[in-house]
């Protein structure tokens, strides 16, 4: 009898508390600022955990267009005229991702110099390689038997070019030009949220303001910004002389802008969205336009070529005044027809830089979803206050093979170092730092690794991918010591450092034009038919949340 009267008493507590048990953890559970885990407000004036709750989806970046992901088949099934069959046909499934528009074309590319010049003056000796070596190679368009020389003096600088494809760029120029747009995006992200001042990144620009920024450092110790200088550069969001700093889980910081990888440029030059016939998607799809010939076959410019590309020996353009691609080198970017995700220029006009590492074989048994050969893992470097190291006034540069110097890391940034047995002991999904030759180039991956030694050249080292080492070195004085290969046991040109282009160009054939055809090159080295365009991930939902439905509803 007591335990009853204790039993009524108890629930009359509840209902005169105005919800049941049931009703209070639904409303609990539907309100986005309470939180699931522990019924605590989430965001309360009182304190406590702080989160963006009104975060809708990624903001589509400067430059980009949306590429939602999927599976399709990657390399050729048609017969390869040329056998290189370098590309055989796999199945891959690819997330979501974001991709410039057009190449990066002259005019954005000066932007960066002009920057890298304005804060970094190369009349500093400590500064002067900065610049030098962000420059595109305009040598390029010289050769010795072709008159070429307006293209060589004219083709970066002259507003007549502006939006033509930037080339003579090599791969690791391209890279760092995407490490530069990353950061100069966000500054204009956070001042739009307030948490940088009205026009803070013109001041650092123009060298009102020591230092730059760097998103990294930014994220990891947001005081070292601007050389130190980021509390008198913030916004609206400082709150009475309270530092107040955007983190990654405000929403506000946009993920890297890079180079998309080989099989992401593949899967959005075919843009299968615009088609779901059987053969497009098995990778019968010869071209990034439906059907199988290079002409316009509509009514409205019948018999224009689709692309920019060389159509036969000695024929770059056509005849003077006939229909066809109206170009004979590169051609002004958006010139012809995008595809069906809205990309230019997929095929023809400038081959492009991909992401990737080469190597003859897509090994598809180990990875079929998001495939990249090029992973380099790296952590942050911790110093010895147990903070993140930052490169104060510090440059490090790289000397390339062919001599060319480079910035590796600038002031502000955060420096990088290789993970360690911390990261890698006992892992069953990476065990190493560098995993370019993965399976395919590493000792372990050649019948004769018990042969490996440590001396490189000896007779009884036998390697899966031996190329020419060249050596380039600086003496005390700075003058180049160049040691070049000599070797003539040398049986290949891959390596760790070669890299993969896609596309045709202005200067190749039809053959090229394929998304599926595949070249490489070393990554210092630059030519006039190659460019690059920039990609960067997706981050959350599959597909943009418009019309999204979620198991047969819509979605909120």
């Amino acid at each position: 009898m007591k335990k009853q009267f204790i039993k009524i008493v108890l629930s009359c507590a509840v209902i005169a508390g105005g919800c049941t048990v049931t009703s209070c953890s639904k409303k609990s559970s539907s309100s986005k600022n309470v939180s699931r885990a522990t019924g605590w407000k989430i965001n309360a004036k009182e304190g406590g955990f702080q989160y963006n709750t009104d975060f809708k989806e990624q903001e589509t970046a400067p430059g980009l267009v949306f590429v939602e992901g999927g599976t399709f088949t990657k390399g050729k099934v048609q017969d390869d005229v040329m056998h290189d069959w370098n590309n055989s046909a796999t199945s891959q499934h690819v997330q979501s991702f974001y991709m410039d528009e057009t190449e990066v074309t002259n005019v954005m590319y000066l932007e960066y110099l002009d920057y890298l010049k304005s804060v970094y003056p190369p009349e500093n000796p400590k500064y002067a390689n900065i610049y030098k070596g962000a420059l595109p190679d305009t040598l390029v368009w010289r050769n010795r038997l072709g008159f070429n020389e307006t293209m060589t003096n004219n083709y970066l600088r002259h507003p007549a070019y502006a939006e033509y494809p930037v080339v003579g760029v090599n791969w690791i120029q391209a890279t760092q030009f995407a490490e530069w747009r990353t950061d100069r995006v966000n500054e204009v992200m956070l001042e739009r949220e307030g948490y940088l001042a009205k026009d803070a990144k013109y001041q650092a620009a123009t060298g009102e303001v020591a230092g730059t920024f760097s998103t990294e450092a930014y994220l990891n110790r947001p005081e070292s910004v601007y050389n130190g200088q980021i509390d008198s550069l913030q916004g609206k969001m400082k709150k009475d002389s309270v530092n107040t700093y955007a983190k990654r889980s405000s929403g506000i910081i946009m993920p890297e802008y890079r180079l998309p990888t080989e099989t992401e440029w593949e899967y959005a030059a075919q843009a299968q969205v615009g088609s779901r016939e059987y053969n497009n998607y098995r990778g019968r799809k010869k071209y990034p336009w439906d059907g199988d010939y290079t002409r316009n076959g509509q009514r409205v410019g019948r018999g224009d070529q689709l692309a920019n590309f060389k159509q036969g020996k000695g024929d770059y353009g056509g005849i003077a005044g006939w229909s066809d691609d109206g170009a004979d080198i590169t051609a002004q970017v958006m010139s012809y027809k995008p595809n069906d995700l809205g990309l230019y220029d997929m095929a023809g006009n400038v081959a492009e830089w991909v992401a990737d590492v080469y190597r003859p074989i897509v090994d598809d048994e180990i990875s079929d979803f998001n495939y990249y050969r090029g992973n380099i893992y790296m952590k942050t470097a911790i110093g010895e206050d147990g903070k993140v190291n930052i490169l104060r006034d510090s440059v490090v540069y790289d000397t390339l093979p062919n001599g060319k110097v480079v910035a590796v890391n600038l002031p502000g940034e955060i420096k990088m170092v290789p993970v360690d047995e911390e990261e890698t002991y006992l892992r069953t999904n990476f065990s190493a730092s560098d995993n370019r030759g993965y399976r395919d180039g590493e000792p372990s991956s050649s019948r004769f690794f018990d042969r490996f030694s440590d001396e490189e050249d000896s007779e009884n080292t036998k390697k899966m991918y031996d190329s020419p080492n060249h050596k380039v070195e600086r003496d005390s004085l700075g003058n180049l010591i160049r040691q070049y290969d000599h070797s003539n046991n040398r049986t290949t040109l891959i390596n760790d450092e070669v890299r993969v282009y896609k596309g045709g160009s202005w200067k190749d054939r039809a053959y090229w034009l394929d998304p599926a055809q595949r070249r490489y090159l070393p990554q210092y080295m630059a030519t006039d038919y190659i460019g690059f365009r920039c990609a960067m991930s997706r981050v959350g939902s599959k597909s943009k949340t418009k019309n999204k439905t979620v198991r047969g509803k819509k979605a909120k």
